[in-house]
């Protein structure tokens, strides 16, 4: 899969939703932020996964720069041109660096290849958010193996994270299943502990709680965005996964 092409694919339509909803605008998947915050926050974020490319792993974290401070009427604008101009740094150095170039990670893998996945991934997602501020969302977005490939990367990258900040505090176990992507993932969950990801064959084991639907609901559903995907069984277990 090319992720650096699904960057700029992501973030092109992110940005035209974006302009098309207004700086001032309610994202209601991302409670208390307009617009301007979010394309503030993914902005700061293709800073930071640039950065990363330019770290070797023994090195201190990179920081994102900060926002332009310009007030009044260009505000706007200027975020804009922010956000274009390190969205545009992100991909050159995506372009430049060998896949397997030791650069600095948040996980341990430093590799350049994690921040081509990751930022896909990350675009993808606040790509629905912007939609959501404009209040028209398809539902589709992406393909069965995008989206899979996302769930994927939730589970293995994200989640671990988001866990050891707030621990599980629910026990049991959900199965995941997308269809069209014929893919699914069964989460074991227990108070304190790590979340158990395996994937599994025979999708009629018993279970606590299924989420069904396309690659795409489920993707939306582990993000805990809105999505048609069919939750059975106790919903508590899905809405007791952390959030990165």
């Amino acid at each position: 899969m090319d992720f650096v092409a699904e960057i700029e694919k992501q973030a092109s339509a992110m940005r035209t939703a974006c302009v098309q909803a207004g700086p001032e605008a309610p994202v209601p998947t991302c409670p208390k932020w307009t617009v301007h915050d979010l394309v503030t926050h993914q902005a700061r974020v293709h800073s930071w996964a640039g950065k990363a490319l330019a770290t070797p792993p023994s090195n201190e974290p990179p920081r994102p720069d900060e926002q332009p401070s310009a007030e009044g009427p260009s505000a706007w604008n200027d975020l804009l041109t922010w956000w274009d101009e390190r969205l545009a740094i992100l991909l050159d150095r995506l372009r430049t660096t060998a896949p397997d170039t030791p650069v600095w990670t948040f996980n341990g893998e430093n590799v350049a290849s994690f921040w081509a996945q990751r930022q896909a991934h990350e675009t993808a997602i606040h790509r629905l958010d912007a939609l959501h501020a404009v209040g028209d969302v398809p539902t589709l977005l992406w393909t069965p193996e995008f989206a899979a490939d996302g769930v994927d990367e939730y589970f293995t990258r994200l989640m671990p994270r988001a866990v050891n900040r707030v621990p599980i505090d629910v026990t049991g176990t959900i199965l995941f299943h997308a269809a069209d992507a014929g893919r699914t993932w069964e989460l074991r969950l227990a108070p304190g502990e790590p979340v158990v990801v395996s994937p599994v064959q025979d999708a009629a084991v018993d279970e606590d709680a299924t989420v069904a639907g396309t690659a795409d609901a489920i993707y939306r559903a582990v993000w805990g965005r809105p999505s048609p995907a069919i939750v059975s069984g106790n919903r508590a277990l899905l809405d007791g996964l952390r959030r990165p």
